[in-house]
C-alpha cells in the first residue's frame, strides 16, 4: 500500500521538483517549490488531505476560516524552523539523532486523523483548549491552538522521501547560504500552500458560509461526510505505517 502511495505521489510531484533542481541557484524558490513536493510526499499526502477536508467543510459551513488556516501554517513553520534550527546549531549529530524518532511520531497521525474524525461525527467531545475544531454553536469557545498543533505534528510526519527533500537536499542549501536560516520556514510554508489556494478558491468564489445558509441540517450532514471520510484516510494511514 504504501509503494502505491509512493508511486503515487512520485507521479504528481515529478513536474515541481523537476522545476525546483533547476532553481537551485535562487534558495528562497527553490524551498517554496521543494515544499510544495513535500507536500505530495506519502507521509503528508493523507494529513493533507484531512486539513483540506476538515477547512475546506467549515468554511462552506461557517465562514472563510483564515485564523486557522494562518496557526495550522504557523504551526507548520515552527516545526520545521526547529528542525532546521537544531541541525544549524548541532550539525548531523542532531541530525542522525532525530531520524530514529520519525517513524514512531508519524505512526500517531492514523490514530490522531481517526481521533478528529470521531470528533467531527459526533461520537467524542473535546472541551478546553484541547478543542481543536468547533462546531457551528461553538464559536466563543474556538482556540487557535488546536490548528497551531494540527500543523506542528503534521509536520513531524517524515518518510523516506521527506527526509530526503528536507535533510538531503534543502538542509545543504541551508548551511551553505549567508541566509539559510529562513529557507526552513519558506519550505514550511510551500508544505501549506496547496490549503492556503484551496481556501482562497472558496474565498474568491463567494462560498463562505454557503451550506449554512443553505441549511443547519446539511451544513451538519456535511460535516459528517466528512468527519467519516477523516476517518477512512486516518484507518489507511494507520495501515499503511504501521505495517511498515
Amino acid at each position: 500500500m504504501y509503494n502505491i502511495l509512493s508511486q503515487f505521489s512520485s507521479f504528481v510531484s515529478k513536474p515541481f521538483f523537476i522545476i525546483a533542481n533547476n532553481l537551485e541557484s535562487l534558495p528562497i524558490i527553490f524551498a517554496l517549490l521543494l515544499g510544495i513536493v513535500g507536500a505530495l510526499a506519502p507521509c503528508q499526502l493523507t494529513g493533507n488531505i484531512s486539513a483540506l477536508t476538515l477547512y475546506g467543510n467549515r468554511s462552506f459551513q461557517e465562514k472563510i476560516v483564515w485564523k486557522d488556516v494562518i496557526y495550522f501554517t504557523l504551526g507548520k513553520v515552527a516545526a520545521f524552523s526547529l528542525l532546521g534550527g537544531l541541525v544549524w546549531i548541532v550539525g548531523r549529530e542532531i541530525q542522525e539523532s532525530l531520524i530514529s524518532y520519525f517513524p514512531w511520531i508519524r505512526k500517531i497521525m492514523g490514530p490522531l486523523l481517526i481521533i478528529v474524525g470521531l470528533y467531527m461525527i459526533g461520537l467524542i467531545k473535546l472541551r478546553g483548549t484541547f478543542n481543536l475544531f468547533k462546531g457551528p454553536n461553538d464559536s466563543k469557545q474556538e482556540t487557535p491552538f488546536g490548528s497551531f498543533i494540527l500543523g506542528f505534528s503534521f509536520s513531524l510526519a517524515f518518510c523516506p522521501t521527506m527526509f530526503i527533500l528536507f535533510f538531503v537536499t534543502l538542509m545543504p542549501i541551508v548551511l551553505s547560504s549567508s541566509y539559510g536560516f529562513v529557507l526552513p520556514s519558506i519550505f514550511a510554508f510551500g508544505t501549506a500552500l496547496p490549503l492556503i489556494l484551496f481556501i482562497f478558491i472558496i474565498w474568491y468564489l463567494g462560498g463562505g458560509g454557503v451550506l449554512m445558509k443553505k441549511g443547519r441540517k446539511l451544513g451538519a450532514s456535511i460535516q459528517k461526510v466528512s468527519g467519516i471520510l477523516i476517518i477512512l484516510l486516518g484507518i489507511f494511514d494507520s495501515i499503511t505505517y504501521w505495517s511498515l
